[in-house]
């Protein structure tokens, strides 16, 4: 199964204020900081990624923090919803501590028959907890307040929202390998077998919704992951020859990505496992300082000038 489409790799958003967005992410919710980088194409900016103890694909969030950034608007052609997995029995917990932070958060609700706890970040990016039970064998990140039996395990998937769902649709089958489980009016559920966790599309259609307007508060983009640069190149071959405009292999440090937008207008990466985060920092320093790719090096001094400060 190794040369197809292994699941979610990461999911990438805008966010406002950098430190805002660090307490939110490492101190509310309990993930690792896994980088503190910066956007390879726009230096002043930081890249911030988050995830489990070594960033296993599937579990990774990555966030552009732009300070004094507009707020954004979710609507069709965009990720609009991402759903983090969390142990069994673990929804109290997560209600009393979104309540004691004040986290913007609605009462369980049912989601293709199971639970779904729906959230907001502080700059009002969509989020869920789902409980997966037993299936789901990936240990969360454990901080002194978030322990491992209610610890976010990583993505169960994410919600693509869209005017028309054909098109994109058949990029998830056709292309991808993804079948359609579930309907439920506009929802569709696409899953691949692949792998057994990180591995949900929600398709919604709204023909008659706006679409989304990028800024603080939505996604950026989505990342499919494959094993390695080979796979990575048998894609893109086979999404060039489909007509799409993909991108050259591009090496991102901690993996190669392409990049590709699908016919409903959602950017899609797809990444590769390697090399991984342990390239340039040792695991139990992961996040600890401010690593610039090698062209950004020599301006570290100025980069660091106008980055705002983390703590």
């Amino acid at each position: 199964m190794e040369n197809t489409i292994l699941g979610l790799h990461h999911i990438t958003a805008l966010a406002g204020k950098a430190r805002q967005n660090l307490e939110f992410y490492t101190r509310v919710l309990g993930l690792r900081l896994l980088k503190k980088t910066v956007n390879f194409d726009d230096p002043g900016t930081y890249h911030l990624y988050y995830g489990d103890e070594r960033g296993s694909a599937g579990t990774i969030m990555t966030f552009f923090p732009y300070e004094g950034a507009r707020q954004g608007r979710p609507g069709t052609g965009m990720a609009t919803d991402i759903a983090y997995a969390v142990p069994e029995g673990s929804f109290g917990f997560w209600e009393d501590r979104f309540a004691k932070h004040q986290v913007r958060y609605s009462k369980p609700t049912e989601k293709f028959e199971r639970q779904v706890l729906a959230f907001q970040d502080p700059d009002g990016l969509k989020l869920e907890l789902v409980e997966t039970g037993g299936q789901d064998t990936r240990k969360g990140w454990e901080t002194a307040d978030v322990q491992t039996k209610v610890a976010l395990k990583g993505f169960q998937g994410v919600t693509l929202t869209v005017k028309e769902k054909g098109p994109t649709a058949l990029v998830l089958t056709d292309i991808f390998g993804y079948k359609l489980r579930e309907q439920k009016g506009n929802q569709h559920r696409y899953a691949t077998d692949a792998v057994a966790s990180a591995n949900i599309i929600d398709l919604v259609e709204l023909p008659n919704q706006d679409r989304g307007l990028g800024g603080a508060g939505t996604n950026h983009h989505i990342a499919f992951r494959v094993k390695n640069e080979e796979v990575l190149m048998e894609f893109h071959d086979k999404i060039a020859r489909l007509g799409f405009n993909i991108t050259h292999k591009i090496d991102r440090n901690y993996f190669y990505s392409l990049y590709f937008r699908e016919p409903g207008g959602i950017l899609f990466e797809i990444a590769t496992d390697n090399p991984g985060f342990g390239i340039d920092e040792p695991w139990d320093k992961l996040g600890s300082g401010l690593l610039l790719p090698p062209q950004y090096e020599p301006r570290r001094a100025e980069i660091e000038a106008v980055l705002p400060k983390l703590d």
